[in-house]
């Protein structure tokens, strides 16, 4: 049972509202996505942060609902 790939972005914009989001779905079965966001509020802080946040705004949801994640993070250009 996976998630829709616009309730992960619902969820990445509720808790990270600046940012921008993509979502693909890797392998078209609702478990594995790719998702690249952007948000000016991660300027100045670390990649890992950057990523704490994403993992954050998903609620838990990594490992359960939402099975595998492949995760790019910035800020805007």
């Amino acid at each position: 049972m996976g998630m829709a790939a616009d309730e992960i972005e619902t969820l990445i914009r509720t808790g990270i509202p600046d940012a921008t989001v993509e979502i693909t779905d890797l392998a078209g079965d609702g478990d594995h996505y790719a998702a690249r966001v952007t948000a000016e509020s991660f300027r100045g802080i670390s990649r890992v942060r950057q990523h704490q946040a994403v993992y954050a705004a998903l609620g838990g949801r990594m490992g359960g609902a939402l099975h595998a994640l492949q995760l790019t993070t910035g800020v805007p250009d």
